[in-house]
């Protein structure tokens, strides 16, 4: 929940996410946090020369954070660890920032059920106590899946910021290439990441058509045309401009390999439609780029507005053109 549904104007949280998981991989309840700046910062860091870490619209001082980084990348980089100056700026940041907000979900007050750290001491002596919840996340089985989803969000984030306050994005939305099946910036043709990453949060890590848990380390998983692309030829506009595209994101859902190859290529059944809305209802409650993209898949199809059930309608609608 953190990852998929916190607000986003700026991508510490990814960092510090990152930099959680690796420490609870270990099964350590507590670490100084200037153990845990190190690779916070240096994850910012490697990730200020992709793509900005802030939106646009947003002017930097000479001591924030992202200031300190960009002067210090170059050196930190050479070093492979943070320089004095920046690891004492991400010492001296993190708990006045980014641990105080992490926890919090859009909208007023909304935090996420657990906690997963408390800070504790003071000045450059504190130490981070990791909870029971974190380090049982980070042991689970579905940690990779975590992980996809972390650097997912984080790529998505990175291209918004990118194009403007995702200005690209709103007009423009988001492509498939479905030989890599990457998600793609339209405006910019970059790759964004991968449909899997990008989306299996939001079926709650479910196989889209048997709605079992897909264990992303053992299991092969395709990404399945919840409406078989061959159905193209099928569909008609109905008077509602061009038929829908099958081949973008809210047809696309990660499955099973297996599953995947049963279902070959029949319509979908009537619960795997409402598992499909009910995914991209949950990605519209979500912070953009991908909303964008879903909402204009609407509005291109004739439906305005995001209330709930949009998605039931059209998908029904889509089903019933054949």
């Amino acid at each position: 929940m953190a990852v998929l549904m916190g607000a986003n104007s700026r991508t510490y949280k990814f960092a510090l996410g990152t930099a959680l998981l690796d420490a609870a991989a270990e099964d350590r309840s507590e670490i100084p946090l200037r153990d845990l700046a190190v690779p916070y910062a240096m994850g910012l860091v490697r990730h200020l020369g992709q793509a900005p870490q802030v939106s646009q619209k947003d002017e930097l001082g000479e001591k924030d954070f992202l200031s300190v980084a960009g002067r210090e990348a170059a050196e930190s980089l050479r070093l492979g660890s943070p320089t004095e100056e920046l690891l004492a700026a991400a010492v001296d940041s993190m708990p006045r920032m980014v641990m105080r907000k992490f926890h919090n979900l859009r909208g007023e007050g909304a935090e996420v059920p657990h906690r997963f750290y408390e800070v504790t001491g003071r000045s450059h002596e504190q130490v981070v106590r990791l909870s029971r919840e974190l380090r049982d996340i980070a042991r689970s089985e579905q940690i990779t899946t975590l992980r996809g989803e972390l650097s997912a969000r984080w790529s998505i984030v990175e291209t918004s910021f990118a194009a403007g306050v995702g200005r690209s994005l709103i007009d423009e939305g988001v492509a498939v290439d479905m030989t890599t099946l990457q998600i793609t910036d339209r405006q910019r043709r970059r790759s964004v990441t991968g449909v899997t990453d990008a989306v299996i949060g939001f079926q709650h890590g479910l196989c889209m058509i048997c709605a079992e848990l897909i264990n992303t380390d053992a299991d092969a998983i395709a990404v399945d045309h919840v409406f078989p692309y061959s159905f193209m030829r099928l569909l008609r506009p109905a008077g509602r401009g061009a038929a829908p595209d099958l081949d973008a994101v809210w047809n696309l859902a990660p499955t099973h390999a297996w599953c995947n190859g049963q279902k070959s290529n029949r319509p979908p059944t009537q619960a795997e439609m409402i598992r499909l809305a009910q995914r991209n209802e949950a990605i519209m409650q979500s912070p953009h780029p991908l909303k964008k993209t879903l909402k204009l898949t609407l509005e291109h199809n004739g439906y305005r507005g995001t209330r709930p059930g949009q998605w039931f309608a059209f998908i029904q609608y889509v089903r019933d053109l054949l």
